[in-house]
């Protein structure tokens, strides 16, 4: 017998869903306007990224995010911006904020100080971020939808470990590790700071189901006193 259960996603949840995947795709539009903008007009913007242990480096530290070296790069950084923002968002609607500000000035600040003296920006160090929250998030808060949201990011995006590692030339793996690594911290100190989410209950729980052939009649027998204590 299938069982439906007794509560539905409410319109409410599809609402959060949708706001958050429209303030996830509003940045991402930004992304490319930029892009758009460099490409017709020919702007050099990569010394708009972090350079390390340079003053004028520390601008990437706020606009490293937002630009790209070409339209490739940020091709592959879009459909993980979306996927991972909009679960971020959509999941964690208050920590979201700390997780984003963490991740995306306190990461490029630590590349600031470590990294390699070259240019280095891109949206991906955001990706990492929030990949990393929101597994390690899901591992210690163990709610139905915090567990949901960490398999789905772990299936969709765990070979991304690798890119902390420095494997290949011109990709800042600094970034990565310094994105994913202020993520996971975020999800240690602030695992609690989003309500858990109401526990859903299922038909099933609260029915008794008659058996098609003798209907309630054991229930009936092991009720009835007198039945019971009938002498052999």
């Amino acid at each position: 017998m299938l069982s439906i259960p007794s509560t539905q996603s409410s319109p409410n949840d599809v609402l959060k869903l949708k706001k958050a995947f429209f303030i996830v795709l509003s940045y991402v539009i930004i992304l490319w306007i930029i892009e758009l903008i460099k490409y017709f007009t020919n702007l050099h913007t990569f010394k708009l990224g972090v350079h390390p242990q340079e003053l004028l480096g520390l601008i990437g530290v706020v606009t490293a995010p937002l630009i790209h070296a070409s339209f490739e790069h940020l091709i592959s950084n879009t459909p993980a911006l979306l996927i991972l923002g909009t679960a971020l968002l959509y999941g964690y609607p208050r920590s979201c904020w700390i997780v984003l500000a963490a991740v995306w000035l306190l990461a490029e600040l630590g590349v600031w100080f470590t990294a390699r003296p070259v240019y280095h920006f891109g949206a991906s160090g955001l990706t990492y971020g929030f990949m990393a929250f929101i597994f390690v998030v899901g591992i210690l808060r163990r709610d139905r939808l915090a567990i949901t949201l960490s398999l789905l990011v772990f299936f969709l995006y765990g070979t991304m470990i690798w890119g902390v590692f420095p494997h290949q030339p011109g990709v800042s793996f600094e970034t990565h590790l310094w994105g994913g690594g202020l993520g996971a911290i975020c999800a240690v100190l602030f695992r609690n700071y989003d309500p858990t989410p109401p526990a859903k209950s299922y038909a099933w729980e609260n029915e008794e189901e008659e058996d098609p052939f003798i209907g309630d009649a054991w229930n009936k027998i092991d009720n009835d006193p007198d039945e019971n204590e009938k002498p052999e």
